[in-house]
């Protein structure tokens, strides 16, 4: 069975336009590439989007628009769609994190996925009543194989104090989580800072967010209660961007900000 196949229309937003995208395309007897040159995207992009393996941006929902005199269709529909919460939004990040050839984390609570021990990813778990901790385990696990892979990503992570000092699982169990970051930050494209409890109020304050740069593109994605969101409307993605340049104002530099890391750790009892 092929992607398409596999589309729900009637269960989810995004198939809906996938579907309603290629349709009016063969209705008009138009090609995927001149679709794709149309949208100033490559072919590929094209059948990714009739097959829901994209989601459309509105700026190209506009473009469908205009093209095809659809009196706002298309944008509708992606509005519609951005606004509400997709169960699939945490799987299509999960797959553009593993292409992405750079990441850029803020995270106020935990430690971030990619870089949790077995032990202390256990134990977030197991305090969000998780039913299957094992396999929530293993998936986080292998999420953290995108770090293995070559060309290696540019990781900048920036993470709260509190993230730190937080004793998930315990301290033996923190300990070893924070000695985890500690190696990790030796590799020369991994960094970590630290936006100390002394900036007070900052606009990180908001949640957690990880901005995914993913072949010519950014795409973002913000952390929630129950469920995340995928953003990855150019005008929307550029307000994290500049979001995560002004939590940089606050970080420690570097080499501060793993002395503060070792400090918590030695801390520990």
């Amino acid at each position: 069975m092929s992607a398409r196949d596999m589309l729900d229309p009637a269960g989810s937003l995004w198939d809906l336009i996938a579907v309603q995208l290629r349709r009016h395309r063969e209705e008009r007897k138009m090609s995927g590439s001149k679709l794709a040159l149309i949208l100033d995207l490559d072919r590929s992009s094209v059948s990714r989007l009739e097959s829901g393996g994209m989601k459309l941006q509105l700026k190209h929902a506009k473009i469908l628009d205009q093209e095809w005199q659809t009196d706002g269709l298309f944008a509708f529909l992606v509005g519609f769609a951005i606004a509400g919460h997709d169960t699939e939004w945490f799987k299509a990040h999960s797959e553009m994190e593993l292409r992405a050839s750079e990441l850029r984390i803020w995270e106020l609570s935990w430690i971030p996925g990619l870089f949790q021990t077995e032990d202390y990813a256990r134990a977030l778990f197991e305090s969000a009543g998780a039913p299957d901790v094992e396999a929530d385990l293993a998936n986080r696990m292998k999420r953290q194989e995108v770090l293995n892979r070559q060309p290696v990503p540019v990781v900048r992570a920036f993470l709260d104090q509190g993230v730190l000092e937080q004793p998930v699982g315990g301290p033996d169990v923190m300990r070893a989580q924070l000695a985890a970051l500690v190696e990790w930050s030796q590799h020369p494209n991994i960094t970590f800072r630290i936006v100390p409890r002394s900036v007070g109020a900052h606009m990180g304050r908001d949640g957690s967010f990880k901005i995914m740069t993913v072949g010519k593109s950014d795409i973002a994605y913000t952390e929630a209660c129950g469920g995340g969101r995928l953003v990855m409307d150019v005008e929307e993605v550029r307000s994290f961007r500049l979001r995560f340049d002004r939590i940089s104002d606050h970080a420690l530099p570097v080499d501060a900000s793993i002395e503060l890391i070792k400090r918590v750790m030695e801390g520990l009892h």
